[in-house]
């Protein structure tokens, strides 16, 4: 390290700071990124197990979600910190699948840093070899693997809701969140023909309007979905209002409802202003002026019809009064992240201030929200407002039950994932077999492909890319306690002879069972995946390998002193 400094002091460019270059820093980078794999290895998989992060005011999270997992670290090294991007990149565009794709992407490594030390091959023949190998493994899966199907049924997605929770909290009871997250996701189908989509009037399926509510006590059993509706987790500013409007079983009933960014107050002078009064009953009268302008600001309110007001900031008593006299309910300290949602799924805006632009004030009647009822209801501990029949863009809500906040917490992100899946597999209407099937096969075929097709160097790097793959099906039978060498072994012969002109089909859907310790048919067992999922990971995890195998030289730069 101070050679390297000494030898740029000479030339005459002296970096006030460290350089690592070569090997160094391939090893150093290589190191950083199969120890975040590490991390996240032992949580993969249907018998996975989870990690207990404690953050520095002590707030516990209990999870075995990739991303969750990568994110609550406090991750310094450059390289890592690239693996922990890529599960944020898988979970923001897949939902599910965070924990394979940082495996795959630190196998690849490894495997690439040993073509590098053991064989000499140079960087650059590895990475034109990795990239010829995901093309070609993405066009097999695509023409072999992948199962189009054209009408899905409720069954595939359930069984890929299913597959998705089988590594989570909820895995038992399975059956009962894959339902009820095929029925929210199909609760909020919306048609768009925007000029985006290539295709006019796609059906798109937007995760935003599913509103999701943790709620104490019950068991987990006790969740449950309303479809159509809307769950706020606020209350009635006062005893005196409704606790019931509307009719939620008639089509015609409709109650609107404003929604409001500010703060309903007595009119107050501004600062800095001040009255010079000698007559006493002129106080009465600037006091009297104060409530009629209120009582004003609120009548504009009232005017459009509006039967239920919902603020983000506070209602005074002089407000609560009057909305009190006209029977309107009203709640304040309403979320502004729910206020938005509800204001989307009933068709309103949230309004942040009566000025008008002629400098007037004055309460726009398009901006109210429409439903067919509101009422107030107990849950739990606490009051709801619960929104029945949203005549806008639509919205559903989960309610979850559970024993404690780690608990609400992880079924939260468990029907996250699931809720992702279910949407990608009915966006793309394509589904592969879980259980280490697509790797496994992918490994069969590129080891084929590299020998029939490749006669340089790169071959190599092909036989790397396939041997890598094999990381998921041999992490997932250790984290079941089974012999991984065996079990990965005659998954590989099977998918040898499936591969063989006159093979029986159905052997290209064999994957591993961690329950038993066996193989058997994961297309007909109800394992499945969306393809998306498996054909964006390969994508992520590779451009991520590449892109640390590139670098060959790390320049830190020291923070620069303050005299």
């Amino acid at each position: 390290m101070a050679a390297t400094q000494n030898a740029s002091a000479a030339s005459g460019l002296f970096l006030q700071g460290s350089r690592e270059s070569g090997e160094d820093v391939r090893v150093g980078n290589v190191t950083a990124a199969v120890a975040v794999a590490n991390i996240v290895k032992s949580s993969l998989g249907p018998v996975g197990l989870d990690k207990m992060l404690v953050d520095e005011i002590g707030d516990v999270t209990i999870t075995n979600d990739g991303a969750t997992i990568l994110a609550q670290l406090e991750v310094e090294h450059p390289a890592a910190r690239l693996l922990v991007d890529l599960a944020q990149l898988q979970d923001k565009e897949v939902g599910d699948g965070t924990t394979s794709v940082v495996l795959l992407a630190a196998e690849l490594l490894k495997k690439g840093l040993e073509l590098v030390q053991k064989q000499g091959l140079h960087p650059t023949t590895i990475l034109a070899g990795y990239r010829s190998a995901l093309k070609a493994a993405i066009a097999y899966l695509k023409s072999n693997i992948l199962i189009p199907v054209q009408s899905l049924d409720s069954k595939n997605l359930l069984e890929a809701a299913k597959t998705s929770m089988s590594s989570k909290i909820i895995g038992k009871e399975g059956d009962f969140f894959a339902q009820m997250a095929v029925d929210a996701v199909q609760s909020v189908a919306n048609t768009s023909s925007s000029i985006a989509s290539t295709k006019k009037n796609k059906v798109v399926y937007p995760l935003s309007a599913i509103h999701i509510l943790k709620v104490h006590g019950k068991s987990s059993l006790e969740s449950y979905l309303m479809k159509g509706g809307f769950c706020l987790n606020a209350t009635r500013a006062s005893q005196g209002m409704p606790t019931f409007l509307g009719d939620p079983d008639d089509p015609n009933s409709q109650i609107k409802i404003a929604m409001i960014d500010m703060n309903l107050q007595r009119h107050r002078m501004a600062m800095g202003v001040s009255i010079q009064v000698k007559d006493p009953e002129e106080i009465e009268r600037i006091k009297k002026r104060e409530m009629d302008l209120t009582k004003e600001k609120i009548q504009k309110i009232l005017d459009t019809g509006a039967k239920v007001v919902l603020t983000t900031k506070g209602i005074d008593d002089l407000c609560l009064k009057y909305f009190v006299e006209a029977g309107v309910m009203c709640a304040r300290r309403v979320p502004k992240e729910d206020l938005k949602r509800l204001a989307k799924a009933t068709g309103g805006h949230v309004v942040v201030t009566l000025a008008d632009m002629e400098g007037e004030e004055s309460f726009d009647a398009e901006s109210l929200g429409k439903c067919r009822a509101v009422q107030e209801t107990r849950v739990g501990d606490g009051e709801f407002l619960k929104v029945y029949g949203c005549q806008g863009s639509g919205a559903s809500t989960i309610v979850l039950r559970g024993a404690n906040e780690y608990m609400l917490d992880e079924i939260d992100r468990s029907l996250h994932d699931s809720l992702c899946v279910v949407k990608r597999m009915l966006e793309s209407n394509s589904l592969v077999p879980g259980g280490g099937a697509v790797e496994t096969a992918l490994n069969v075929y590129l080891q084929e492909y590299a020998l029939k097709t490749l006669d340089n160097r790169e071959q190599l790097a092909v036989e790397a890319f396939a041997d890598a793959l094999l990381v998921i099906p041999k992490t997932l039978a250790v984290n079941a306690a089974k012999d991984s060498a065996e079990l990965v072994s005659k998954l590989k012969s099977i998918h040898a002879k499936s591969q063989k002109g006159d093979a029986d089909t159905n052997l290209k859907n064999y994957g591993l069972d961690l329950i038993e310790g066996e193989i058997r048919d994961n297309l007909a067992a109800g394992v499945v995946e969306p393809a998306v999922s498996k054909i964006k990971s390969l994508r992520f995890a590779t451009e991520a390998a590449i892109t640390i195998l590139r670098i060959d030289d790390r320049v830190q730069v020291n923070p620069s002193q303050q005299g």
